[in-house]
């Protein structure tokens, strides 16, 4: 049985990606911060895909020592992990002069250091395998810098300069990453926005693409890949 360990998988393009890999006969490791909303996925989970191991923790990824909580855990009980999804992310709007104080720490400890620190501890068990695949959720923030794009372009600019690295040190052990760098998808950052959800795309579309890479052989990697809605960024 495959392993997988996905953060912000409660909702949105997380708990697509989930689902894919559980149909797909994965066991998966999830965290949240909420605890009714980790009890009520992990409820819903067992009884769709029973023969899957969930272990559903919960841990606020701003935090580090609640990541490396979260970590041991999963290496405790998990015998391998074939893959590593870092998704947990925040979303505001903002300038960086106008910005709240304090603003830029909180979304570089979510959107940034969340995944830096899970990987750190989870690529030794990867390298010990010769195998393993990590996708790290970017966003076409990542890309280019965008009006009241703020803190939140910034830290995904992070995170692709992070994968990009992360790639070139793990070739030799034959662990693939690939940066995904989705626009408007449908999820709860968007409510309350007016924009109409034909607009955006689905949080499926990505977790069809993850599965796709995944699927791809073992001589082969997607580094980057970039989505938007067809009609264009919103």
């Amino acid at each position: 049985m495959p392993y997988a360990i996905i953060t912000g998988a409660t909702q949105g393009i997380g708990k697509a990606v989930a689902e894919k890999l559980l149909s797909h006969g994965f066991s998966v490791a999830i965290c949240a911060r909420s605890h009714n909303d980790l009890h009520a996925v992990e409820t819903e989970w067992k009884q769709r895909f029973p023969s899957a191991q969930i272990i559903a923790h919960r841990a606020d990824l701003s935090v580090k020592q609640d990541v490396l909580s979260f970590a041991r855990q999963v290496l405790e009980r998990f015998p391998v992990i074939d893959v590593l999804v870092n998704n947990a992310g925040l979303f505001f709007p903002g300038t960086l002069i106008g910005e709240p104080e304090g603003h830029m720490e909180t979304l570089m400890n979510v959107n940034f250091f969340s995944a830096y620190h899970l990987t750190r501890q989870v690529v030794p068990a990867m390298q010990k395998n010769k195998s393993g695949h990590i996708f790290n959720m970017c966003s076409v923030a990542s890309l280019k810098a965008y009006p009241n794009g703020g803190a939140y372009g910034i830290t995904k600019y992070a995170l692709l300069g992070f994968s990009d690295n992360l790639r070139i040190e793990l070739m030799p052990d034959n662990i693939k990453v690939t940066a995904i760098c989705p626009g408007a998808t449908q999820s709860r950052s968007w409510e309350g926005a007016g924009i109409p959800a034909e607009r955006m795309m689905e949080a499926n579309d990505v977790a069809e693409i993850v599965w796709s890479a995944y699927s791809l052989s073992a001589a082969a990697n997607v580094e980057t890949i970039v989505m938007r809605p067809i009609k264009g960024d919103i």
